[in-house]
């Protein structure tokens, strides 16, 4: 996948994850996602697991919108691109979780099919702290 392809698909993705986390439309998100989507979340919080289709994924979404009481966000750092379907974009989050300002560095792993996202695979850069973070109350 072309580098200038891999940046424009996060971009939108980003954005649109942008709005719904800050308490916007979910309708971008869905236009975005192919119907049988898998996200995968490691871990042990209660975001971690594997959400598959859509409405699970958005549904994972929520929960972390009402946790963060729309004060997510994300920070692309950088995207990584090569040969084949798949490319990786690393990007820190921010959010304010049981009154506490968080943050938190991941890796996702994507794959596109067509012009929709397949699959996400979520790596935080310190799996027990991002447990931590998800896992304070609401």
């Amino acid at each position: 996948m072309e580098r200038a392809t891999a940046i424009g698909f996060v971009r939108e993705l980003h954005r649109a994850q942008g709005a719904f986390y800050s308490g916007g439309s979910a309708d971008r998100l869905r236009e975005l996602l192919a119907p049988d989507v898998e996200w995968h979340v490691p871990g042990a919080s209660p975001i971690a697991g594997d959400h598959v289709g859509v409405d699970a994924v958005l549904d994972y979404m929520a929960r972390r919108r009402d946790q963060s009481q729309a004060t997510f966000r994300m920070h692309t750092r950088d995207v990584l691109a090569g040969d084949g379907d798949d490319f990786a974009a690393l990007t820190d989050g921010t959010a304010t979780i049981a009154g506490r300002a968080r943050s938190w560095s991941t890796v996702g792993l994507y794959r596109l099919r067509a012009d929709r996202l397949a699959a996400c695979w979520l790596l935080p850069l310190d799996p027990l702290e991002f447990d931590a973070i998800w896992s304070a109350g609401p």
